[in-house]
């Protein structure tokens, strides 16, 4: 399975979030730690904000911060969100693609056994099991 780059920067975000939650990160912080633009971001955060893994505050000392914690957040749960509307395959689509074979096919049901165990397995771990490891104290972080 690939994932979209929406869910990789997603992931990456929670992941930097979940090394230090207590402590808003600012969009222009993890715009630059990510190498993306605020705007490419900003989508992402209004995703995850909107389903309630993340709250956004705003003013001095704003930014993203977990809205839980991370040992509650699920993988599988985080990716089901971020790949929302992103099928599997052509066929997976709500109008079921352009496949030719689609009334023949044996793969797709395999595909979506394969997809199911994939999320399984990520529903095992938690945000906090793949959280990057705290910056050192003497390590001055732009804001």
């Amino acid at each position: 399975m690939r994932l979209t780059s929406f869910t990789d920067f997603g992931l990456r975000m929670l992941m930097r979030m979940a090394a230090d939650p207590s402590r808003a990160i600012s969009t222009a912080e993890l715009a630059e730690a990510l190498g993306l633009s605020r705007n490419h971001l900003a989508k992402i955060i209004q995703h995850l904000a909107r389903a309630g893994l993340i709250e956004t505050r705003r003013g001095g000392g704003g930014g993203a911060v977990l809205a839980r914690p991370a040992s509650e957040i699920r993988l599988g749960q985080v990716i089901r969100l971020l790949e929302e509307g992103q099928p599997l395959a052509e066929c997976f689509g709500a109008d079921g693609g352009a496949c030719s074979i689609d009334t023949r096919c044996r793969l797709k049901a395999r595909l979506r056994s394969a997809e199911a165990a994939f999320l399984t397995d990520l529903d095992r771990s938690t945000l906090a099991d793949i959280a990057l490891p705290p910056l050192p104290k003497n390590l001055v972080v732009s804001q």
